[in-house]
């Protein structure tokens, strides 16, 4: 029996409710669905920045596109059995499927052979199938999310045998989406583990000839992404991936950490929110200073509700590492609010290597609205909490990690109905507006936008929104860079970690008791607005009649 909204009813039997709040906290391994074979090798890489930033590639438009046979003439070098397509989930264990793992690549014939071997029945990994077109090109098919025959977009996928001399060609045959970074130089990662070891070297950006454009006349079209590329090494064992991989495990390591630390521990509780789908707990860590929380405001974060959007945990743990550090502003911030965070609302995506969906086999991120503890217990129980919080507190803020594919920078999305007085309305970009002001050269707010457009309505924001959380926003991260400050260049784990500590600055900022750095910004997003709609600042204009879609066109 499901627990009343908002009850968090004691867990009797774990693996019958997958929605129910459990008590006591534990992080045993992941668990995957049993069509799911894994392999036993333990996958963890090294973290590096490199020493200057990584400039885009100029991509190459379609008409460059290097002709690449036909998946038809090549040989299948790879190829990962795809779980049936319309079945649905039904079973998880530790571990995946049961019995002896199969062997989707193909045996090398000898020393002499220089075929690649691909493998990506890891966490997070997706390779479906490889298909070698040339002696050092393949074409590559992403696995769908799982139980479903689309939303293809992360990947991440390791190949050994390599060899440093050749040029080697690779091309994504099966992207979902029409427009990409790609197009506007972002480039794949690349990780060597000869370079991690002998140089503590990790994830690069790596490619040339990149180009992102339309395949097969179909229904749905798919797209694109071809790149060429040099390996550092003769034998080395590669990753590629989409972002810097960010895994359940990743996170579990995080949280066992933190559990061990007597310090942090002292002003951060972590707890199950919930156990997802598959049995995997779903974290919540409740981060205040000890002693009376009478007057206390409430924030709430949350991030990986597409587990494709890796970019997002890292601006999470950035987030986390600062709020818990003894830094005098993270203290100040302890003092001042309750912060109720949610660092992966679907941990089942995740391990399975999904772009977008849970094991409900739907976007988690649409379903707010309508979700049933048993088919969404990660955004139902989230949204429930929040519910509870609103009857007794003030949520001063709640805000959702994402990470964006077709726009560069970092921006954020608001919410304004237009219905509410100029005053409101102008509030909404406040917050927006001291963060790009934080983060001159990563922040766009030109980028943001605040309608509340019907298809967004299961969305958390909206939701939030619609219970009463006045200020309540999806921070996008691209997948890419800045274009900002001069830079042109990707972001390092460390440009996202620091989007976290960014994000605590301005919350000081946006609650400041003195006024001044409100009424700057207010005045300042009026003329903004102002501007945009062709009048001169300060002219007075109300708001009250223009619409947000308006404003935004």
């Amino acid at each position: 029996q499901m627990p009343q909204q908002g009850r968090a009813a004691p867990l009797m039997q774990p693996w019958r409710s997958p929605g129910e709040p459990q008590a006591p906290f534990s992080l045993p391994a992941p668990r995957w669905p049993v069509e799911c074979e894994v392999i036993p090798e333990t996958i963890e890489h090294i973290e590096w920045v490199p020493p200057k930033p990584e400039p885009f590639c100029p991509p190459m438009g379609p008409e460059q596109a290097l002709y690449t046979f036909g998946e038809e003439q090549g040989t299948v070098v790879y190829h990962s059995s795809p779980v049936l397509q319309g079945s649905c989930f039904t079973r998880a264990r530790v571990g995946g499927a049961l019995g002896p793992l199969s062997s989707p690549a193909a045996p090398l014939e000898g020393p002499q052979d220089t075929t690649l071997l691909f493998e990506s029945r890891f966490e997070s990994g997706n390779l479906q199938k490889a298909v070698k077109v040339g002696p050092y090109e393949y074409v590559l098919m992403l696995r769908p999310d799982l139980y479903t025959a689309k939303h293809t977009q992360w990947f991440y996928f390791r190949v050994q045998n390599t060899r440093r001399e050749p040029l080697y060609r690779f091309t994504i045959a099966n992207m979902a989406k029409p427009k990409s970074l790609y197009g506007q130089g972002l480039r794949p990662l690349l990780y060597s583990q000869q370079d991690a070891q002998s140089r503590g070297i990790g994830w690069r950006r790596v490619g040339t000839d990149i180009c992102y454009y339309r395949g097969s006349a179909g229904e749905p079209p798919m797209f694109r992404l071809s790149w060429t590329v040099r390996f550092p090494h003769d034998g080395d064992t590669c990753f590629f991936a989409a972002c810097y991989p960010y895994t359940y495990s990743e996170l579990q390591r995080y949280l066992r950490a933190l559990a061990a630390d007597a310090a942090r521990s002292r002003y951060c509780t972590v707890r199950a929110l919930c156990r997802s789908l598959a049995g995997n707990t779903i974290p919540l860590l409740t981060i205040t200073s000890p002693g009376s929380t009478a007057s206390k405001r409430v924030v709430v974060v949350s991030a990986r509700v597409h587990p494709g959007e890796s970019g997002s945990s890292w601006a999470m743990r950035g987030f986390l590492d600062f709020l818990l550090s003894p830094h005098e502003d993270a203290q100040l911030l302890r003092r001042l609010f309750i912060f109720e965070v949610v660092p992966m609302l679907n941990p089942d995506g995740v391990v399975v290597g999904n772009s977008r969906c849970s094991l409900a086999a739907r976007d988690p991120n649409r379903a707010y609205g309508k979700a049933l503890p048993s088919s969404f217990p990660g955004v139902w129980h989230l949204r429930a909490m929040v519910q509870r919080v609103l009857a007794e507190r003030e949520v001063v803020l709640y805000c959702d990690f994402h990470g964006h594919s077709r726009k560069n920078n970092v921006f954020m999305y608001g919410c304004d109905a237009g219905g509410d007085g100029t005053g409101t309305r102008l509030r909404q970009r406040v917050f927006p507006l001291m963060l790009s002001k934080n983060a001159p050269d990563k922040f766009s707010f030109s980028s943001c936008k605040y309608q509340v457009q019907k298809s967004k309505e299961g969305t958390g924001r909206v939701s939030m929104w619609r219970l009463g959380v006045s200020h309540s926003y999806t921070l996008e991260v691209a997948f890419s860079g800045s274009t900002l400050g001069g830079r042109n260049s990707h972001f390092s784990v460390e440009d996202l970690e620091s989007l976290g500590r960014l994000l605590c600055a301005t919350l000081l900022d946006f609650c400041d008791p003195a006024p001044a750095k409100l009424q700057q910004c207010l005045v300042e997003a009026d003329a903004l607005l102002q501007r945009q709609m062709g009048r001169e600042p300060g002219s007075g204009g109300s708001w009250s009649n223009v619409s947000p879609s308006e404003l935004e066109s």
